[in-house]
């Protein structure tokens, strides 16, 4: 076999219609279609596509909520050898302006919530072309529209190594970047995930994450791959998640802390049903008492942890892990290599270190940024900026990003340890602790916190409550409260958002 052939597989979509059509493959709202349905619709799209001049090769944006616009477009575009770029439906129009701009997008699609914003993009950039798609069944059941009937003929086939998507990074720490994600890239983030967890006929992916990240894109591409179904939920709502998983017969959810919290607390005593196999738990760092009171209810969650240019899981828990690795993200999935680095040296086990990741997942780069890719990718290893350990088993424990990484009077103090002690306080609903200017120490630890309904606590209360579980230096300085938090739209807090709205006035204590 010669390297050319060796990297071409049939195109995911086509070759899935065929081997299964009549499984389900996607569940939104009311409607279910299987992957013969999901096909032809895709097929018809990208014929409308190539009709308006889109082309293989062409940067083709994505500017839609979690839906079946989404879905139909982004098979269409990759069918058409199209590379995708997701936009992010929370930014201001001149942050995607600006991605549209730097990713050399060619033409912008939209679904009809998003005609508005789509048009004042047009408007700072005048040689975009956009177009509607507009493919959710209204109340007048009409089908469709932009997708005309026609025949696919034959199965394309894609090329492992050319690029399929473009997705910024969420940008907590800065201005994003354009993670350029290859078909190989999310094939093996598909095979080590269904390595890992296994790939059952019966199951199904509820996706309430935000398809524009690199967490609900992989769940459309590994449906696709496994053959299985894929539930959409437009937005995260803890009531409608709770349904699905009672009457859908969903069998895996993605989600972050904050959206497993709100779940546990609607459901209340009631417990979820056995089909509900593995919540996945990313987004960070989770509290032991979120993992105590899961671990209590027989919740089976894992967690994983991953990010952007690792084309979503880098490492996850296995299920016979779960209770006796509490706080663990796992192992690292079966194609990709992790070590923790301190000083670019290899850390010893339980040192805590900067993450290092190497594998086919990995990204080739960022788009536009040699500066910024040569300094994250090094010798075919990702620096990913996340502190962590592994402990005598090999297993991850994630600490903290390194830009949060607080110093005080020269010691290191990881918010996440903070933050799960803040947590464990009665009246403290939610806790983000970042690091601020100190003239004597350098930094101090200060804590931004939400109270739970009809509470009340003061700041003193706050300190003394950690003075009595934490070292000295760790103990936060000043304690602000406030009405919500930062977050970007997978629910992750926004840190540098904190810190530099923070008012200089703030009391220290």
């Amino acid at each position: 076999m010669t390297e050319s052939t060796a990297r071409l597989m049939p195109e995911w979509l086509g070759r899935r219609s065929r081997l299964t059509p009549d499984r389900i493959a996607v569940i939104v709202g009311e409607r279910t279609l299987t992957y013969a349905e999901l096909d032809r619709d895709v097929s018809s799209l990208a014929a409308s596509l190539t009709d308006v001049g889109v082309r293989s090769g062409q940067r083709i944006a994505l500017l839609m909520r979690n839906g079946y616009s989404f879905v139909l477009a982004t098979h269409a575009v990759m069918r058409l050898g199209a590379i995708l770029v997701p936009l992010n439906t929370r930014l201001t129009v001149a942050d995607l302006a600006w991605q549209c701009s730097d990713s050399g997008v060619d033409r912008l699609l939209h679904d009809s919530a998003q005609i508005a914003a789509a048009g004042e993009v047009c408007d700072r950039i005048p040689s975009l072309a956009t177009t509607l798609v507009a493919a959710e069944r209204g109340d007048s059941g009409q089908p469709p529209t932009l997708v005309r009937p026609v025949q696919w003929f034959g199965e394309d086939q894609l090329d492992l190594n050319a690029i399929q998507s473009i997705i910024y990074t969420s940008g907590t720490t800065g201005r994003p970047k354009g993670a350029m994600i290859t078909y190989g890239n999310l094939w093996w983030s598909a095979i080590g995930s269904a390595l890992n967890l296994g790939n059952h006929e019966n199951d199904r992916w509820l996706a309430c994450l935000p398809l524009f990240h690199v967490g609900g894109m992989s769940i459309l591409v590994r449906a696709v791959v496994y053959g299985i179904g894929v539930v959409i939920h437009e937005s995260f709502d803890p009531i409608a998640v709770n349904q699905a998983i009672d009457e859908q017969h969903v069998t895996i959810v993605s989600v972050v802390s904050v959206m497993l919290e709100r779940m546990l607390a609607t459901r209340g005593s009631r417990s979820y049903p056995p089909s509900l196999r593995c919540v996945l738990l990313g987004g960070g760092p989770a509290s032991a008492q979120l993992l105590f009171d899961c671990a209590a209810g027989n919740l089976p969650v894992v967690q994983t942890y991953g990010l952007t240019e690792a084309a979503s899981q880098v490492a996850t828990l296995a299920p016979e892990d779960a209770l006796r690795k509490l706080g663990s993200a796992g192992k690292p999935l079966f194609p990709s290599e992790l070590r923790i680095e301190r000083d670019g040296i290899a850390a010893g086990s339980g040192e805590v270190g900067e993450i290092v990741v190497a594998g086919p997942t990995i990204s080739p780069g960022y788009l536009n940024q040699p500066d910024e890719t040569a300094t994250a990718f090094q010798d075919g290893w990702l620096h990913t900026g996340d502190l962590g350990y592994l402990d005598g088993e090999g297993f991850l424990y994630v600490v903290d990003r390194r830009d949060d990484l607080v110093i005080s009077g020269g010691e290191n103090v990881y918010p996440a340890e903070v933050e799960r002690v803040l947590r464990e306080h009665p009246s403290v609903d939610e806790a983000v602790v970042v690091g601020l200017p100190d003239p004597r120490w350098g930094q101090g630890v200060a804590a931004a916190i939400q109270i739970k309904v009809e509470a009340s606590l003061t700041a003193a209360e706050i300190i003394d409550f950690c003075r009595a579980r934490l070292a000295g230096y760790k103990v936060p300085t000043t304690v602000r409260f406030v009405d919500d938090l930062p977050r970007n739209a997978a629910g992750k807090i926004l840190r540098r958002e904190l810190r530099d709205t923070w008012p200089v006035d703030s009391a220290a204590q």
